[in-house]
């Protein structure tokens, strides 16, 4: 790549992972470090903006990876065409493009490309995915109707997050302990729909927790917020723990988060 750079004119670098790599989730923590030295480098660049070559094919294959790993709408957007990386702007403008289409234009224009030997390593899931890709499209689910889902998901989400994040705002009560507290008027919240409810207790999380490890997988979420939901159409309480905070709904239908001690993690079944 550094020879047909030059010979383009174009800039070229080099970025190593230099360090010890990891034993397991290699494709994992390669991808991990392969973004962050190119968002540094980019960072190098004055904030380029970085460009992937991911193809439809690729979008394809990440849909089946998340719906087998139980992904809800967001993760079902897949790929997105414009995102962030570390801060850095990322864009994959070959998303809706077949890779044979890729591949084919770019052996006629007599221009060479690396195939990574890794690709075709069945130890790795995103290989066994691709695999099986050929069965699926004989029963009409090809990288093209995956990747138009990926649209009609992301199109969806877009949505459902632009309504969380206004009844977020407007759900949140007057608080004395800004910070390390928040409550909700979790009574006015659950006429919304359970989407919606999911989503802003998301939004609750995050500010109460914003170094926290997030709400893990999204059964956790919804299992949680079924209690909560349940408790206040009941005009019950309830107690439940989740990424790092307390969660506690009182008889008047507020929904008071706080952070929980460093020794307790997870959601616990108990319930006052």
């Amino acid at each position: 790549m550094a020879g047909l750079c030059a010979k383009l004119g174009v800039s070229h670098a080099t970025l190593r992972w230099e360090g010890a790599k990891p034993a397991s989730r290699v494709q994992a923590e390669a991808r991990r470090a392969r973004y962050a030295l190119l968002a540094n480098e980019a960072r190098r660049l004055c904030s380029a903006t970085l460009v992937t070559a991911h193809t439809l094919d690729d979008q394809a294959e990440t849909m089946l990876m998340r719906l087998a790993h139980g992904s809800g709408p967001s993760g079902l957007a897949g790929m997105r065409e414009r995102s962030e990386v570390d801060g850095i702007p990322l864009v994959r403008p070959l998303l809706g493009i077949p890779k044979e289409r890729l591949v084919a234009t770019a052996e006629a224009r007599g221009l060479p490309f690396v195939r990574d030997p890794s690709n075709r390593d069945p130890r790795f899931e995103r290989v066994r995915w691709r695999e099986v890709m050929p069965v699926l499209a004989e029963q009409g689910l090809t990288a093209e109707r995956l990747g138009r889902l990926a649209e009609r998901m992301a199109r969806l989400d877009e949505a459902a997050a632009h309504r969380a994040s206004k009844i977020f705002v407007e759900a949140v009560l007057p608080n004395e302990a800004a910070g390390s507290r928040l409550r909700l008027d979790f009574s006015a919240l659950v006429v919304e729909p359970e989407e919606i409810v999911l989503r802003v207790l998301g939004l609750a999380l995050d500010a109460v927790r914003p170094e926290g490890e997030g709400y893990g997988r999204l059964e956790r979420l919804e299992a949680c917020g079924a209690v909560l939901i349940e408790a206040a159409r009941a005009g019950s309480t309830a107690r439940r723990t989740l990424s790092g905070c307390v969660l506690s709904l009182g008889r008047d239908g507020v929904l008071t988060l706080q952070a929980e001690p460093p020794r307790r993690r997870g959601v616990h079944p108990s319930a006052s």
